[in-house]
């Protein structure tokens, strides 16, 4: 493998100048700059990846950022979304912030220098709108609606429609003290599935009823227990997603609740656990399938420059099992 100076010798410049251009951080003169890449393909120095970056100004890479790769949701959607982009000839380079929103600037600076051809984000940062503004290249968010955050598209579910259809289907089992475990209000998925849930108790004059909770595993346990503590006559539980669902369970089951008998529950995501778990969890199935399809397609319809949706809606269904029962 040929190195650094071997590049500069050949292409007659110094291996501060080979840098300038394998990096982009400085301007190069054109003659400089095509010795310097000649250099390259002749010595096979980079990896041809990088080389497709330089010659053609395009990496063959999508970043997907997440923030939290633990969640079933988000590691089913990278999965769909790796698939897509292999099909569609692109390779994925997966970030996770952990919502942290410094990481995440950092993952966003990280493939900007690597010419990644456009970034697919899910994010949960609170000032991710103001640092899209500032990005060079093509960013389709998923699963949360920003007003102006400098992307090219957004995809996200009919969340209203979500917390609606799972608080009727509630009404339907003939539950009467419905709660709703709400994601966090901040981001439209937990603003709206809260609002979809709302309109139902208003429409039906019952009590509107919730619990504050992030879309974790922990938070669900601490918030069905919050839940239990304020809320002992509750008979049926909206969860923020089927992340929270579960942990929601495990708690009822260890105080010896019974469900559907005594409490029925539904989550929403439909992640692959929700069908595994006993006893089987009804939720509200989001397409995930067709959210990370529609997220690459985008991404290499803008490079190929392909019309393609600005903003997709996408419906959503109630998968009934056996965490609910209808009269």
């Amino acid at each position: 493998m040929a190195t650094i100076r071997e590049v500069a010798k050949l292409a007659g410049v110094s291996p501060a100048t080979v840098s300038r251009v394998m990096n982009g951080t400085a301007k190069v003169d054109d003659e400089k700059k095509n010795r310097v890449l000649d250099a390259i393909n002749k010595t096979g120095f980079q990896p041809n990846q990088l080389a497709r970056a330089l010659f053609k100004n395009s990496s063959g890479l999508v970043g997907l950022i997440v923030p939290n790769i633990d969640n079933p949701f988000f590691s089913e959607l990278a999965k769909i979304i790796e698939e897509s982009a292999f099909n569609r000839g692109y390779h994925i380079v997966l970030c996770s912030s952990g919502n942290n929103t410094d990481k995440e600037q950092s993952n966003i600076r990280m493939l900007s220098q690597m010419k990644a051809d456009g970034i697919i984000l899910i994010t949960n940062g609170e000032h991710t709108e103001q640092m899209l503004q500032e990005v060079d290249m093509p960013v389709v968010v998923v699963d949360r609606h920003m007003t102006d955050g400098g992307e090219i598209a957004f995809i996200e579910s009919d969340n209203y429609h979500g917390g609606n259809l799972a608080t009727q289907h509630l009404y339907d089992c003939g539950c009467k003290n419905i709660v709703c475990l709400r994601g966090p209000q901040e981001f439209t998925s937990g603003r709206l599935r809260y609002n979809g849930y709302k309109d139902i108790c208003e429409k039906y004059n019952l009590q509107e009823m919730y619990i504050d909770t992030e879309y974790s595993f922990e938070a669900g346990v601490k918030a069905a227990e919050l839940m239990l503590e304020k809320y002992p006559h509750v008979d049926g539980i909206v969860a923020a997603n089927d992340i929270v669902a579960i942990s929601t369970y495990k708690v009822l089951k260890s105080k010896g609740i019974r469900v559907p008998e005594d409490i029925q529950l539904v989550g929403f995501d439909d992640i692959r656990f929700s069908s595994l778990m006993t006893p089987e969890l009804t939720t509200i199935r989001q397409p995930i399938s067709r959210m990370g399809q529609l997220a690459v397609d985008i991404i290499c319809n803008y490079a190929e420059g392909v019309p393609y949706e600005k903003e997709s809606v996408l419906d959503v269904e109630l998968i009934q099992r056996e965490t609910t029962k209808v009269q």
